[in-house]
């Protein structure tokens, strides 16, 4: 039997670039191998403030996209997180079994209390938990996810060992946190200290997927690079070169040596170009197959068959978890 792996992306803005390379690529990568389980995080979403029309284009926009990158609805599950109200249920019974410390160490809501930021949600806060919850409710063994996210895979691992410690009984399965070696973490084109983020502060900042190609193709000719005009791999003093051998080696399916190698010669410019080809390639091909999915009216059917799916698994644990912590009065099945 394969063992079951479960992601989700955050569509709070349209998906990029470093979406692709960190998640989706591996997504597509994985679902011939595992059980593959993808959500829509959408519940994640409203951890700030969204204005309506735009997060349902952008919601429907990623579930498009999740298709046109290469997951096949008959490999891999792929549903709306709110539409499987059980991963909601189970967050808040993770809440109960949480601590205000393990909270408190969370990388997000840390920094932005440190940047002094302001009417921070409760969401915002305890959303790790709801991330808890949909890797456990789901039953996966693995997910992989960025450096930057490692962290809540812990917390997640945490509070299972807890509360299967506490309970004397296997509530949840512990997932592992798969880490990609390259291209777990694509910066920003112009300020190559940051991530690559829907926040960018500029467009030039960021590529979205759907990005016309003339324009991703400037913004990767405009992109920072330093003085040293030669082609290393070294993050620390060369972190625009950097990011962009990350991008070319991600997109190419090899490894950064390779690519260093065969552009050693080249001139920034060159090699600018020589990223933005590989870039317009990769854009060209995914935008194609959105156009069709978005056209052939599939999408409502794909996301009702996969919510339909994930609520058998999430549904049978919820039923369990809850019985065992003496919630259920009629109605529980272990």
């Amino acid at each position: 039997m394969k063992k079951r792996m479960l992601s989700g992306i955050k569509p709070s803005g349209q998906l990029h670039l470093g979406n692709y390379i960190g998640a989706l690529r591996n997504f597509v990568r994985y679902q011939d191998d595992y059980e593959m389980v993808v959500f829509i995080a959408n519940l994640h979403c409203i951890t700030v403030p969204q204005e309506p029309t735009a997060l349902q284009t952008n919601l429907r926009d990623a579930a498009a996209l999740y298709i046109a990158s290469g997951l096949d609805p008959q490999k891999a599950t792929i549903f709306l997180q709110s539409d499987v109200m059980a991963h909601s249920q189970l967050s808040f019974i993770l809440q109960s079994h949480s601590y205000l410390g393990e909270l408190n160490r969370m990388t997000q809501y840390k920094d932005k209390v440190a940047k002094g930021e302001t009417e921070l949600t409760v969401g915002l806060y305890t959303y790790p938990t709801l991330m808890a919850a949909d890797i456990l409710i789901q039953d996966a063994h693995y997910v992989p996810v960025g450096i930057d996210q490692k962290q809540h895979v812990e917390l997640t691992r945490d509070i299972a060992q807890r509360m299967n410690n506490r309970y004397k009984k296997t509530l949840f399965t512990i997932p592992e946190p798969l880490i990609e070696k390259v291209g777990s973490k694509i910066y920003s084109l112009q300020n190559v200290e940051n991530k690559m983020s829907k926040s960018d502060t500029t467009e030039k900042d960021i590529i979205y997927l759907l990005d016309p190609v003339k324009t991703a193709t400037k913004k990767i000719m405009s992109a920072v690079t330093d003085s040293e005009n030669k082609i290393a791999y070294d993050p620390v003093n060369q972190p625009g070169i950097s990011n962009l051998l990350t991008i070319a080696a991600s997109l190419q399916v090899q490894n950064i040596d390779t690519i260093v190698s065969e552009c050693k010669n080249m001139q920034y410019g060159a090699f600018k170009k020589y990223v933005a080809d590989i870039v317009a390639k990769t854009l060209s091909e995914i935008q194609d197959k959105y156009n069709e999915v978005i056209e052939s009216n599939m999408l409502e059917k794909v996301l009702q068959d996969g919510a339909e799916k994930a609520a058998i698994t999430a549904n049978n644990r919820l039923a369990m978890v809850q019985e065992t912590l003496g919630l259920e009065i009629i109605g529980g099945k272990l």
